[in-house]
């Protein structure tokens, strides 16, 4: 119990300092002129944002923040860890729900996270804090709903509809090569099993499945397009290889099986077939992670 109140004390202190700042900066001629707002239209209810925030810690939902150039000053730490975005997120420091101190010394003015997580009530006492359900929303929605979130709504229309009529231009193309019927499965490497994907899992499966209207697997789509993901043992994996495979390869997990008999004889792999993404950079499926993804099936596909 004392443990609980040193704990609400300190957080209370806090706030308390970081206000007595925006006090003293006043009195030094430095006030700040209160920044527009807008009703954004949340899972939760309507909520006051700033119109154009300039402080935003990603809790979730960083990438697609950062494919609209917001201005993250913190962001999770899978994200962080994405060599896709290394370069947009020099300085940028990593913060979690847990750690209320840290995230009221960045000072932010607007919190992304996720519905899940802890401690939502006390962020609000830091900034506007705006909660997604993950899976509640498509790849494209949850892009458009950032953009409504950070006033910038009309930029996330035209990247959508640009990517729709480009991934549906790809497909096309690939499918004029490949055929109509062949099937492509995406597989991703694990310590001792493997992950079959549907068409909502990242990996590119958006982009394969939907935008381009590729065939999976009966035998995936059987068991993984509900549930978005199945995993499967070693001995498993000519059932689920399509004509062509997409292998997530994972660079921290053992990958010898790629040097055994199972994995060389089967079709994909023995045609030349399967072409590698780092798991790594294909985790999320916003727009940078898209666009990646995107530049390399065409190139894979068709020999670009």
């Amino acid at each position: 119990m004392k443990k609980l109140f040193m704990i609400s004390l300190l957080f209370f202190v806090l706030i308390l300092a970081a206000c007595g700042d925006k006090e003293t900066n006043k009195e030094q001629g430095k006030e700040e002129t209160k920044s527009d707002t807008i009703t954004y239209q949340s899972e939760t209810g309507p909520i006051e944002v700033p119109a154009d925030p300039q402080r935003i810690i990603t809790l979730t939902n960083g990438p697609n923040a950062l494919a609209l150039e917001a201005n993250v000053v913190g962001i999770d730490d899978w994200t962080k860890m994405n060599p896709l975005f290394e370069e947009r997120l020099d300085g940028v420091e990593v913060v979690t729900e847990e750690n209320l101190e840290k995230i009221i010394e960045l000072d932010p003015d607007l919190i992304i996270a996720g519905s899940h997580m802890n401690n939502i009530e006390k962020l609000n006492e830091i900034a506007p804090t705006v909660v997604f359900t993950w899976g509640k929303l498509d790849y494209l929605e949850q892009q458009l709903e950032i953009g409504k979130l950070l006033n910038k709504e009309k930029e996330a229309k035209e990247w959508i509809e640009d990517f729709k009529s480009r991934a549906e231009s790809i497909g096309e193309a690939i499918r004029a090569k490949i055929g109509e019927d062949a099937t492509v499965s995406v597989i991703e490497s694990g310590n001792k099993e493997f992950y079959v994907f549907g068409n909502n899992y990242a990996r590119g499966t958006e982009i394969m499945y939907q935008a381009m209207g590729l065939n999976m697997p009966e035998k995936v789509k059987d068991t993984a397009l509900e549930s978005g993901i199945y995993v499967i043992s070693t001995e498993l994996l000519p059932e689920y290889a399509g004509d062509y495979v997409i292998l997530s390869k994972n660079p921290d997990v053992d990958n010898s099986f790629l040097e055994t008999d199972l994995w060389k004889n089967i079709p994909a792999v023995k045609n030349g077939q399967v072409y590698e993404i780092n798991t790594k950079a294909s985790t999320y499926s916003d727009p940078i992670t898209l666009e990646h993804l995107l530049d390399f099936f065409e190139s894979s596909f068709l020999n670009k």
